[in-house]
């Protein structure tokens, strides 16, 4: 269904049916509008929801009259099927939309970064984000594709006298986002005892998916989720974009949401070994824990650099909120360096731009960029930053490290180049972080992957991988197996893994999804462009305003633009619905078929 996640056959939950047993004696309006006591409104909310900041609190809101409000928004002929519409409700906007004669309002901003969606795309009763290309069922306003994790609510239409009324709860206009509901823990635990039905290790989006999705179908044994980190599951990807943010700021869940809905978070724990046989895993501090099922999800860490000077500090692999903020600090009217090209690294040196004294890039390519996105892109994207005063030293290595009081003063190259340094940020590319499994059982690649099938499932019956350490049989690629370090993939790998978990094999359906932030401008990305053979570009690269098409042989497997939204949404909904896209398609330059007349 046009790339997105297909729609679970849903679990009855007790919790569910008595909240709505009591909606119907209160005769109130749920806060997505399903129980109207308006027979005229045709609701196309979904049941038993809850907004995100009302998850830990009751599980009832009882509405009164005041906490709504009405507005007629168009004439029913103001608008043509396939049409998005954002229209001002007085206390809030929504989104109307148009579909088979059908009008149907949900909130109007993305729930992962805010995006307009009247800017997105509309196709097969979903809308698709034109930023990231997060899926929402237009009947529901459920979250169907990644990134994210929130739904939309979901408002009350009616028509009188061809005018189109929408009724809507003002809490969920101001929010634009609720969390699906949840079960809950039934079993009663102790918190020290050392078995979990299912135990997840890594709180990145893989694992928090995976613990969220097992709640919102139904699971109700124990969920425990450890981490190295020491913080609730935040958004790494911000890290290099906004130096400055605190965890906090950062933050996807809160301690307090989690704990609403019985998933237990163990921080700075690290697992050191797994052992399959007695279904157990021991952490670094000694403790073990026996699981029923277990999903890994550890990420990536740094690949090792070999340069002389390993001891000097103010040195950084970009991993943690303290990493970002001593290098935001360091850095302030010094002189800063970072060594590789890869998008976290760039990042980094846009973001230190407005606030170091001097900014350059070590790099091992003569392009940056070159190998995902071709030569013409990123050489355009190597002179936007060099218009921003940063300076490329390229086809060259680090040698050394020289510190004056162990603190970094110079970066010595392998040309003999030396360049002075106040802090120095490494981005040269990242592996999976598997290597706690060696003994385990659990099959690894020679690079340390693991490989998994469509479900998610390791080698070992019973335990689950996702995210960035897995190889896994992609669609897109004939069922090829492949890593995809995307953080809207591993989205996708955790939901994958928790119905896998609860028996109800689901297989990917969706297109991965990257962005990038610089200066300002973002660069947008969809589908799977390895091994690409040729670059088919449609507008002006120079002036970054470009829609640039990957081809492999006369098919169209990746595309990537610039201010061109939101044509890289476009394609991955048409790649999502399982047609081809020929190279000859994009070479006429005629792109009419991927204009969603439904945008404003």
């Amino acid at each position: 269904m046009g790339g997105c996640l297909s729609k679970s056959k849903p679990v009855e939950v007790k919790v569910e049916l008595t909240l709505l047993e009591k909606e119907k004696e209160a005769d109130v309006m749920s806060p997505n509008g399903k129980a109207s006591p308006f027979s005229d409104c045709r609701p196309n909310g979904a049941l038993g929801h809850c907004s995100d900041e009302d998850a830990a609190a009751a599980p009832l809101r009882l509405y009164k009259p005041r906490d709504y409000v009405e507005a007629s928004v168009c004439h029913v002929k103001d608008m043509e099927n396939g049409q998005m519409r954002e229209v001002d409700l007085g206390s809030g906007r929504a989104l109307l939309i148009k579909e088979h004669g059908e009008f149907s309002a949900i909130g109007h901003k993305c729930p992962h970064y805010g995006a307009p969606l009247v800017k997105g795309v509309l196709s097969k009763g979903h809308v698709r984000c034109p930023w990231h290309g997060a899926c929402f069922n237009i009947a529901t306003g459920d979250i169907e594709d990644f990134p994210g994790l929130d739904s939309l609510p979901t408002f009350q239409v009616r028509v009188e006298k061809d005018k189109v009324i929408i009724r809507a709860n003002k809490q969920d206009l101001q929010s634009q986002k609720r969390s699906k509901a949840m079960a809950r823990c039934s079993a009663v635990i102790n918190s020290s005892t050392g078995f979990s039905h299912i135990l997840i290790v890594g709180s990145g989006p893989a694992g928090l998916v995976c613990a969220e999705t097992l709640r919102q179908e139904g699971f109700t044994d124990r969920i425990v989720m450890c981490t190295m980190d020491k913080y609730p599951p935040y958004d790494r990807p911000k890290l290099s974009k906004s130096l400055e943010s605190t965890a906090e700021q950062l933050q996807l869940r809160s301690i307090d949401f989690l704990q609403a809905h019985d998933i237990e978070l163990l921080t700075e724990k690290e697992a050191v070994a797994v052992d399959v046989k007695t279904k157990a895993v021991t952490f670094q501090d000694g403790s073990r824990m026996e699981y029923r099922k277990l999903f890994i999800a550890t990420g990536s860490k740094p690949k090792p650099m070999n340069y002389k000077g390993q001891d000097v500090r103010n040195v950084f692999h970009l991993r943690t909120p303290e990493d970002a903020n001593n290098v935001a600090r360091l850095a302030n009217n010094k002189n800063a360096v970072i060594v590789g090209t890869s998008f976290v690294g760039m990042e980094v040196a846009a973001a230190l731009t407005d606030k170091a004294h001097s900014v350059s890039i070590i790099g091992i390519e003569a392009v940056p960029f070159r190998k995902a996105l071709g030569e013409k892109v990123g050489k355009a994207i190597m002179k936007l930053f060099e218009t921003n005063r940063v300076k490329f030293y390229m086809l060259n290595e680090v040698s050394e490290m020289v510190g004056h009081h162990g603190q970094l003063k110079e970066v010595v190259l392998k040309s003999g180049k030396v360049l002075r340094a106040d802090v120095c940020i490494i981005g040269t590319g990242s592996g999976p972080a598997t290597g706690f499994l060696k003994q385990s059982g659990v099959h690894m690649d020679s690079k340390g992957f693991v490989p998994v099938n469509k479900t998610m499932q390791t080698n070992i019956d019973g335990v689950y991988a996702g995210g960035d350490i897995v190889t896994f049989p992609f669609p897109g690629r004939s069922n090829k197996k492949v890593n995809i370090p995307h953080w809207q993939m591993a989205h996708v790998h955790g939901r994958v893994a928790a119905l896998g978990m609860m028996g109800r094999p689901t297989e990917i359906k969706t297109v991965p999804y990257f962005w990038s932030a610089m200066f300002g401008k973002s660069l947008r990305y969809a589908g799977y462009g390895e091994g690409f053979d040729d670059v088919v570009i449609q507008g002006d690269v120079d002036e970054l305003k470009f829609v640039a098409f990957y081809t492999r042989s006369e098919e169209v497997v990746a595309v990537a633009s610039m201010n061109y939204d939101p044509i890289v949404s476009r394609v991955a909904e048409v790649l999502g619905s399982g047609k081809t896209i020929r190279k000859r398609d994009v070479e006429t330059g005629d792109m009419s078929w991927l204009i969603d007349k439904g945008s404003q």
